[in-house]
């Protein structure tokens, strides 16, 4: 299932991303991470050292090969370079599975060992000097997004995104692809803004969303965030030693973090696990035709001078069955 984390800047979105996700692999569950904030810290988060957090490869770097294995044998698109962040599979696109090895998790995929289990970590890479200035950031999280526009995954298998930073999510339809969207909210006025803006984008789409209250120290914390969020409050995080540790480079073994906390993640999975059975393979596609369409029209068929709509295959649905008109891998 696809598990999405966001929030404002600072309210601890990419912290709890990374518990969840040694949650996860504590449990042994297969584990997608991706860290599509330009602001990299996901790795970090997950123990890796400076140096081998900026050793990272750039999912952006690698679009051209995204491209072309994603395109695979699918007649509709004529080439990589017509494909758009939003281009959607059709019969003969190659599928990503999470229990796999395929090119792309060759090129942008590293594996990371935690205490009691392993998952893999990508990235879509920060800015360049020779992005600055003339770059839309957005065009960095397209490799995301054709990726999990590509992907079937199952009910034990977990890809956990830890989004960009406030509402800018909805600048794609990326927002769309995620069986639940965890959103990290601080008890005061901003940390619940992004709620409501949040509530007011997905409202029309089904998004499934829930509020993680954290850095709650006390009732009046926990009364504020019920006023403000409701019955979307699904769990709250207070303080932790453990993550103090963690911050400064030291974590003790994880089966040492508090249990109140540990439970608050516990909730997180069976939340998750819950919204995976309501997934509608139907609605999925055709939430990303449409956002593809909306695409094309605005600057994709400019941009590449083609007819993008063109690429809809009206006949494919993403899910289990789809995996019999994939292409196979190259070899």
């Amino acid at each position: 299932m696809k598990i999405a984390f966001v929030g404002k800047g600072g309210s601890g979105k990419t912290t709890l991303s990374s518990l969840f996700i040694r949650y996860l692999a504590a449990q042994q569950a297969h584990v997608i991470a991706v860290d599509a904030d330009i602001n990299q810290h996901l790795g970090a988060a997950l123990g890796l050292d400076e140096q081998e957090a900026a050793a990272l490869p750039a999912m952006g770097a690698h679009l051209p090969l995204i491209k072309e294995y994603l395109r695979g044998t699918n007649p509709r698109i004529t080439s990589a370079e017509t494909m758009i962040k939003t281009t959607p599979p059709g019969e003969g696109s190659r599928l990503l599975r999470v229990r796999e090895d395929n090119p792309i998790y060759d090129a942008c995929a590293r594996t990371v060992r935690l205490d009691d289990g392993q998952i893999r970590l990508m990235a879509t890479g920060p800015f360049t000097e020779s992005d600055l200035g003339v770059a839309c950031y957005h065009s960095k999280v397209g490799a995301v997004e054709l990726c999990l526009n590509h992907l079937v995954d199952g009910p034990d298998e977990y890809v956990v995104v830890d989004m960009t930073a406030g509402s800018d999510s909805f600048a794609s339809g990326m927002f769309t692809r995620f069986d639940m969207t965890f959103l990290v909210a601080e008890p005061t006025r901003k940390g619940v803004s992004v709620y409501r803006q949040y509530k007011e984008y997905a409202r029309d789409f089904g998004v499934a969303l829930q509020v993680v209250g954290n850095k709650v120290q006390g009732p009046d914390d926990l009364e504020f965030l019920r006023d403000e969020v409701g019955d979307d409050l699904l769990v709250t995080v207070g303080h932790s030693d453990w993550v103090r540790s963690m911050e400064k480079g030291r974590p003790p073994r994880f089966t040492r973090l508090e249990e109140p906390n540990r439970a608050a993640l516990r909730t997180l999975r069976q939340s998750a696990d819950a919204s995976f059975a309501r997934r509608d393979w139907v609605r999925y596609t055709r939430q990303m035709v449409h956002f593809h369409l909306k695409n094309a029209e605005s600057w994709g068929n400019a941009k590449t001078g083609a007819d993008l709509a063109a690429q809809v295959d009206p006949d494919f649905v993403l899910g289990g069955q789809a995996a019999r008109f994939s292409a196979p891998q190259p070899a």
